[in-house]
């Protein structure tokens, strides 16, 4: 196996001693036009790339971000991270992604390696149950940390959805069209962001005179959605609406209604919760509660390099607000 290219490799190569070519590389010292030719001319040809790390350690100046997430596969979590990667790439940063599966002890374990290689900055959405052990480990290191999702500290800054908000329009729209058997549909955990979602439903239903509402638990995925609205309706017919914790939910639930030959949006309406792009392209398409996931990333990345420019400023808290789209999936109960 050939030997990895080094600054001592590049100045053989190029005639030249090994502080020249470092010079080069940096960009720095008084070196002529031909020499620096010459120099960059050997590091092409040799593939050499200059050791980031080592050159952020003499700058003191980090240029590699890390994303912790949950549920990468989640189309949703998919398009903030190419908007977060979008920014910080022209801003001349590296993004390192890694996915938690909101398991705190796998998240321990990927912070502590982000830490020991070196990260510029943290984007973070915390895992359900994340110790204090942790927050002090991050604490201690003082690397600038953004939360996604889930406000779990004051003293963060954060940025989020007004998710009460948001699941309380679309269950007012609802109740407007006429419906009155409306159930709430997805998420298995018990995290902060499902939490404010089934409050911001179970709020209208409560201001609407509609019983205690329905709320009917499955996983974030388009399979999961499509079983759990088989089983709800097998248990109760006479739900007419679901708000759905997701657009993966509520594409699985519209193709349960196809296969057993009803029409989202006639005979029992659905609404979704992200707008990812599959909801615009579904047939029919998708009636949801639109946060521009992409958008989103690039205001979570903008509020990072923010912080990395001003560490002594106050914490930011950046809550969006989600518009109601609809579509094709919702419509008037069936008479």
């Amino acid at each position: 196996m050939a030997s990895k290219p080094t600054l001592s490799t590049v100045a053989r190569e190029a005639g030249v001693s090994i502080p020249t070519v470092s010079q080069v590389m940096r960009g720095t010292g008084r070196i002529s036009d031909e020499t620096r030719e010459k120099v960059l001319n050997a590091a092409r040809k040799l593939h050499y790339l200059p050791n980031s790390r080592a050159a952020a350690m003499r700058s003191g100046e980090n240029r590699e971000i890390g994303f912790v997430i949950n549920q990468l596969s989640n189309p949703f979590n998919a398009e903030v991270v190419g908007g977060v990667v979008d920014l910080l790439e022209t801003e001349g940063y590296l993004v390192s992604i890694v996915d938690t599966r909101d398991d705190p002890e796998r998240q321990k374990r990927q912070l502590q390696s982000f830490i020991q290689h070196g990260r510029g900055g943290l984007l973070w959405v915390p895992a359900a149950d994340t110790s204090q052990e942790t927050f002090d480990m991050l604490a201690a290191q003082a690397i600038p940390v953004v939360t996604f999702l889930r406000h779990v500290r004051r003293d963060l800054d954060h940025v989020g959805i007004r998710n009460t908000d948001a699941t309380a329009i679309a269950t007012r729209y609802l109740v407007d069209l006429g419906h009155r058997h409306i159930a709430y549909l997805g998420g298995a955990d018990e995290s902060m962001v499902r939490k404010e979602r089934i409050a911001g439903y179970q709020r209208v239903i409560s201001e609407s005179k509609l019983g205690d509402g329905l709320v009917w638990s499955c996983e974030d995925n388009k399979l999961a959605g499509m079983n759990a609205m088989v089983a709800l309706q097998k248990a109760l017919p006479d739900v007419t609406a679901v708000v759905c914790n997701g657009d993966m939910v509520a594409l699985g639930a519209c193709l349960a209604l196809i296969r057993a030959g009803q029409r989202p949006g006639v005979d029992v309406s659905v609404m979704g919760f992200d707008d990812i792009q599959d909801a615009v392209v579904a047939t029919p398409a998708l009636s949801t509660m639109a946060v521009s996931p992409h958008k989103l990333g690039r205001k979570l990345a903008r509020t990072l390099l923010d912080r990395i420019s001003d560490p002594e400023m106050p914490p930011i808290v950046s809550e969006i607000s989600a518009e109601l789209i609809i579509r094709e999936t919702t419509g008037a109960p069936p008479s």
